[in-house]
């Protein structure tokens, strides 16, 4: 053993003899020379190619290296096992993982396989500098196959940046914007203000047909996912939703279902807070992409019933930003809106300087609508929020109470009693929230049996207010049928006279002509 050691110390300080002979003879330059050379006749036989992402190129950041850094974190990193950093980004709502230094991951697109790794090497020392750079130089490595290259790049690379960009913006926190300033610009040259968007609602909790939710569910899916479709068919990248019904049947909170379901931001326009077209498409043009933009009770907000002129009271004076007043508003020029101002927001050529909207219409009275604002294009789909049944009943049970299908054995009565009495109480899902939020702590079986009685209070209470009307209407019925008999009966003798009258006359006429012939 002792030998064996003493021969490898002797190899050893022969290499190093060599090496140091070789730097002494060879220059640096030539030496460094060779290595190229070297480097490209194994990448001329070697079957793979390789490319570089780099953190950052020159003073600005790399947009590509986040992109693939989300990626490989979020999808080929876990599932293979990699060693992994974790972070947490400001404004986001859940972790990200980061691969860590020098390790590989493997990852396949359209059948091919690829492979990533993380280089990090230590940055030469710098001298000063107005923006210095990190200390480590940072960069992704993509190796794949000569022959995989056509079929791979641009396509896969394009494939990580929108994967990066939804992993991006599901793991922020979407946010609820509103024009409390009309068309006014902020001091980042924006005119919307955002708050951060926390409603709960989702398509599991919401009160509604389980069919019909299915089908909404499934609209929403295509749309998202229809980026190539909207793109052959020459159609801008955009989806109008109508939702009309009674108050309370939850159209608010079909709206933050549909923005947590897909995980786009909400835009609340309010109509009275604009005072012109060109400020309504101002705020058009500032909304981004994958986003659902808001009118709630379009019918009520300004008279848009007719193609005029929706005239509305001239804004207060804001200041801008620079500090002047706005003229007009401070002169108190009356300003509008038209109807074809919003039907060019909708469905005009502005309405394609985005991709990916989704406009969203309530109402309480469709019939006051105007028909050009209901056909299709503009509103693709139209939504009726009805009064609650009893599949969206159920649904309510086991949001408030912890009811599920298989507990209802325990009050099969008083379940029939709900379902016989739902359809003839009329009542909101929002009414049947209030009884069930009430009743919750005195145990599931009594706030079904409270429930129970307020929906048969209610259906006698309809019952009552319908059941005079009818009788009303009947007994008007009656009447007009026997002031009708009346008067056929007393025109009858009459027209009886009128015609004997009449014969009576041309008999007598008849008589006097034959005796003036016989004279």
């Amino acid at each position: 053993m002792r030998e064996y050691w003493t021969s490898l110390a002797s190899v050893m300080g022969a290499v190093a003899f060599l090496q140091g002979v070789l730097h002494a003879v060879f220059p640096a330059e030539l030496r460094a020379a060779v290595a190229r050379l070297m480097g490209r006749v194994t990448r001329a036989f070697s079957p793979y190619c390789y490319f570089d992402v780099t953190e950052t190129e020159g003073m600005s950041t790399n947009e590509i290296y986040d992109a693939v850094q989300l990626y490989l974190s979020s999808s080929a990193a876990p599932a293979a096992g990699a060693r992994l950093s974790l972070s947490r980004p400001h404004n986001a709502s859940s972790f990200t993982f980061g691969l860590a230094a020098s390790d590989r991951v493997f990852d396949d697109f359209r059948g091919a396989a690829v492979t990533w790794e993380h280089v990090v090497a230590p940055r030469q020392s710098q001298g000063f500098s107005w923006r210095p750079l990190p200390e480590e130089k940072r960069r992704f490595t993509l190796r794949i196959r000569r022959g995989d290259r056509d079929k791979l790049l641009p396509a896969y690379l394009d494939h990580i940046l929108a994967a990066a960009a939804d992993i991006r913006r599901r793991s922020q926190d979407r946010l609820l914007y509103t024009n409390a300033r009309g068309g006014a610009m902020d001091a980042r040259g924006l005119p919307w203000d955002p708050v951060p968007f926390k409603h709960p609602s989702t398509f599991d909790t919401l009160a509604m047909d389980p069919d019909h939710k299915a089908a909404i569910m499934a609209d929403l899916r295509d749309f998202a996912d229809g980026s190539a479709f909207y793109e052959r068919t020459g159609r801008a990248w955009k989806r109008g939703y109508l939702l009309y019904g009674p108050p309370g049947t939850g159209k608010s909170s079909m709206i933050a279902a549909m923005a947590n379901y897909l995980g786009y931001d909400v835009y609340d326009l309010e109509l009275t807070e604009v005072g012109s077209n060109a400020e309504l498409r101002k705020l058009l043009m500032k909304t981004t992409s994958k986003s659902i933009i808001v009118i709630e009770d379009i019918d009520c907000s300004v008279d848009l019933t007719n193609r005029a002129a929706s005239t509305l009271p001239a804004p207060k004076s804001r200041p801008n930003i620079d500090g002047s007043i706005d003229q007009d508003a401070s002169a108190g020029a009356a300003r509008s809106i038209t109807l074809s101002g919003l039907l060019n927001f909708t469905d005009g050529l502005w309405s394609c300087c985005g991709s990916e909207r989704i406009f969203v219409f309530t109402t309480n009275h469709i019939e006051k609508l105007d028909p050009a604002l209901l056909r299709s294009g503009r509103m693709d789909m139209h939504i009726f929020m009805s009064y609650c049944s009893f599949p969206a009943l159920k649904i309510l049970l086991r949001n408030y109470l912890g009811l599920q299908d298989s507990d209802s054995d325990t009050s099969v009565a008083i379940m029939a009693g709900l379902e016989s009495w739902i359809d003839a109480a009329q009542i909101t899902p929002a009414d049947v929230s209030e009884v069930l939020i009430k009743n919750r702590r005195n145990g599931s079986k009594e706030a079904m049996e409270g429930l129970l009685e307020v929906l048969k209070e209610r259906a006698e209470k309809r019952r009552r207010e319908s059941g005079p009307s009818a009788a009303g209407k009947e007994a008007g019925d009656n009447e007009e049928e026997e002031e009708e008999e009346e008067k056929r009966a007393l025109e009858s003798p009459k027209e009886g006279k009128e015609q004997g009258g009449m014969d009576g006359g041309k008999d007598g006429q008849d008589e006097e002509t034959e005796a003036k012939k016989q004279l």
